[in-house]
């Protein structure tokens, strides 16, 4: 009998860390999600920067005249 309250205590310590463990996988869940949601946006706000640049590079090329046409 001596022995009944480590094991209480074992139990009740395996009990905390597994409630521990559940809680610090839903948050890890959330933050992954979030992390995977903004490296999206950033993706499509760098591919549109990219468009606005390549767009503008054509636009200021149009302007200039020719080496030819002078």
């Amino acid at each position: 009998m001596p022995y009944l309250p480590v094991y209480v205590l074992l139990a009740a310590g395996l009990l905390v860390l597994a409630l521990l463990l559940v809680r610090t996988a839903g948050v890890l869940r959330r933050f992954r999600r979030t992390m995977s949601m903004v490296s999206a946006d950033t993706h499509d706000r760098t591919g549109l920067l990219r468009a606005r640049s390549a767009a503008l590079r054509v636009a200021v090329a149009e302007r200039r005249p020719a080496a030819g046409n002078k």
